[in-house]
């Protein structure tokens, strides 16, 4: 397979969650941060671009976003700057069922699909694409960037959505993501089957 970094975005407001510390709530007794941590130790560089915290994970390189709170696509700014790898995935901070075998999965599409895709992004059972659960080629993925001029602010699907792109199956529903106390509920109601 080939080698890869990751971005995982933490750094967000979480308005539908009157502002918790997303990244630091816990399913199970692991927070969804550390979650999405254990799926990513596959890559040589991990970055987390957020206000850091403890981890149970090693290694891990801390960013923000410029300005702090700046939205997804200032979040990729921040982490492009550290990563190395031709191969980068981003990540959500949310994803509580996100696993291995699952990242693995999206980063041999990318390298199977050869030069035709830029991307290899996950798809839920409703047929939404998540570009926060998906591979890019770095170097594509920087060129939107500098396209796009100043980061902050803007939606992610305006980085990402003019890449060529192949579409991955979500077939174990890991992309399920916890945006509301709700989500939150039903994904440690899932945990504790």
């Amino acid at each position: 397979m080939t080698p890869y970094d990751a971005i995982v975005p933490a750094g967000g407001a979480a308005r539908r969650l009157g502002g918790a510390d997303k990244p630091g709530l816990t399913v199970g007794e692991t927070t969804l941060l550390d979650r999405v941590l254990a799926a990513c130790t596959g890559a040589r560089t991990t970055v987390v671009v957020g206000p850091a915290r403890p981890t149970v994970r090693d290694g891990v390189r801390w960013s923000r976003e410029r300005p702090p709170g700046g939205g997804p696509v200032a979040a990729v700014a921040a982490g492009l700057d550290l990563v190395t790898a031709d191969t980068v995935l981003l990540l959500a901070a949310d994803l509580p069922f996100l696993d291995r075998r699952t990242v693995e999965r999206l980063v041999t599409a990318l390298d199977e699909a050869g030069a035709g895709a830029n991307a290899a992004v996950l798809v839920d059972a409703g047929g939404r694409e998540q570009p926060l659960a998906a591979a890019y080629r770095t170097a594509p993925l920087r060129t939107a960037l500098a396209a796009l001029g100043e980061p902050a602010g803007l939606p992610l699907r305006r980085l990402t959505g003019g890449l060529a792109r192949i579409l991955v199956a979500d077939v174990d529903n890991v992309a399920y993501d916890c945006d509301t106390w709700e989500d939150l509920e039903q994904a440690r109601r899932r945990d504790s089957r």
